[in-house]
């Protein structure tokens, strides 16, 4: 009998399949943030670790350095202790840009708050963050 049986390998496949499916909900992590959508640029790549301070839909506040890792959630803070957080990595790189990614749900009053608390910590400008708008039969 010269085949190659096959069998185990199918085994083993099949239960490689079973522990991605379950493993892969457990990847994607980070703030979940219904973003708004309008029409804006994209940011551009020469940005390399910008300062995105995310909002989610409770009100919580996360900072994070950087935005190419879109899982890391960053840091929670509170909208008392951001000033001191933004405050310091803004001494250390005035040049940061800035950005707010904020829940479309949120009340706007929390919204201005945190870029007031970014503004009073030394940032230049705030950006928003927004989805691009969709597009008619797409």
């Amino acid at each position: 009998m010269s085949e190659i049986n096959v069998v185990p390998y199918i085994d083993v496949m099949l239960v490689l399949l079973v522990i991605f499916m379950a493993t892969a909900p457990l990847l994607t992590q980070g703030v979940v943030v219904d973003l708004p959508n309008a029409p804006s640029e994209p940011v551009s790549d020469m940005d390399d670790d910008p300062l995105v301070v995310s909002m989610r839909k409770d009100g919580a506040i996360f900072v994070n350095l950087g935005i190419q890792d879109a899982d890391d959630e960053g840091t929670r803070v509170t909208v008392y202790s951001l000033e001191d957080q933004a405050a310091k990595i803004l001494r250390a790189r005035p040049d940061v840009p800035v950005f707010v990614k904020a829940d479309e749900a949120l009340d706007y009053g929390a919204v201005v708050r945190v870029m007031t608390v970014l503004q009073k910590a030394g940032a230049q400008s705030v950006g928003l963050i927004t989805d691009p708008p969709e597009l008619p039969g797409a």
